[in-house]
């Protein structure tokens, strides 16, 4: 993990932010490589590094289709093996940072983009277990560790559209038997969105189920080479979902997929793409992190006790 040997990324997180959550260390391969082996050194880390610095942790994520151990994709699984796997996983992963990780993204990424957005069909879990797979996850989280957040992440699902729909009605049925308090909007977008009434309306029907909303792996990719008119762009981007966050009252938290451009996603995935985040790869604020500053100054402080600005660490 970069922070553990960059002093600079130290200083930055720990000087700007209130919350982080590691990209990759709490997803299943990187937790238990092996079957009944897990391997909690680095997430411990960051736990002893949010602790000492008085910031709040998430994990992402629990259940996922993607960046599973190679021993699970490989296995060949009855319903029942696979029920078990499971449990295991949540459970000792849970019960483990019991107490440290305030919310966690229990289920990530189950819903398809293409219509009719039903559950993802090759996700291995969906495989082995069968559609009830969500339900059971969060089952297994929720008496792992009652105290515990519990989120269902997904992207695409922001705003007004079929997808967005098919996870409402997902969470909805969730929260009707007591087992999810949460969604998180990843909010991947291009530099140039604003919030508009389908944001606003979709918080709001999310809020009326008594779930409040992270954001939760928010950038705004420019189409490179940078120029100061899409930093500007990218910068009132930033300004718009700040604002609409501060306007939800169910919106408990706006984190960033990293906060320097010097270690960001986006460029390794996303040919052409890249300078997302707020701070340089020198760690220099851009026009993006003033935008925000600006409107933290500048806003009346209302739901403040209960936001929590933060960003979510590589």
């Amino acid at each position: 993990m970069l922070f553990l040997d960059d002093k600079a990324y130290q200083d930055t997180l720990k000087r700007q932010f209130n919350i982080c959550v590691g990209e990759n260390v709490f997803k299943m391969e990187s937790l238990q490589p092996y079957r009944g082996s897990f391997a909690f050194a680095q997430p411990d880390k960051l736990g002893e590094f949010a602790q000492a610095n008085h910031m709040r942790l998430r994990g992402h994520t629990l259940v996922w289709h993607s960046q599973n151990p190679w021993w699970l994709t490989h296995g060949h699984w009855t319903r029942e093996e696979g029920l078990k796997i499971m449990e295991e996983h949540i459970t000792t992963v849970m019960r483990h940072f019991k107490g440290k990780v305030y919310a966690w993204d229990v289920v990530n990424e189950a819903v398809s983009d293409a219509a009719p957005c039903d559950l993802r069909p090759d996700n291995i879990w969906f495989k082995a277990v069968g559609p009830d797979f969500v339900q059971k996850a969060f089952e297994y989280a929720r008496r792992a560790d009652p105290e515990a957040v519990l989120y269902y992440n997904d992207f695409g699902a922001e705003g007004a559209s079929p997808k967005s729909d098919a996870v409402y009605k997902l969470v909805k049925d969730l929260k009707a038997k007591h087992l999810v308090d949460g969604v998180g909007w990843q909010s991947h977008f291009q530099a140039g969105w604003k919030a508009d009434a389908g944001n606003v309306a979709n918080a709001e029907r999310l809020a009326k189920l008594g779930l409040q909303i992270s954001i939760t792996e928010l950038d705004f990719p420019i189409t490179m080479p940078s120029t100061a008119e899409k930093l500007a762009a990218q910068a009132e981007s930033y300004r718009s979902m700040l604002r609409f966050c501060l306007s939800q009252p169910n919106i408990k938290a706006m984190v960033m997929w990293g906060f320097t451009d010097r270690s960001s996603w986006i460029p390794i995935f996303f040919k052409g793409q890249g300078d997302a985040l707020i701070f340089d790869r020198d760690y220099k604020p851009k026009p993006a992190y003033f935008a925000l500053e600006d409107v933290l100054m500048h806003s009346a402080p209302v739901h403040t006790s209960t936001k929590e600005p933060g960003r979510e660490v590589p």
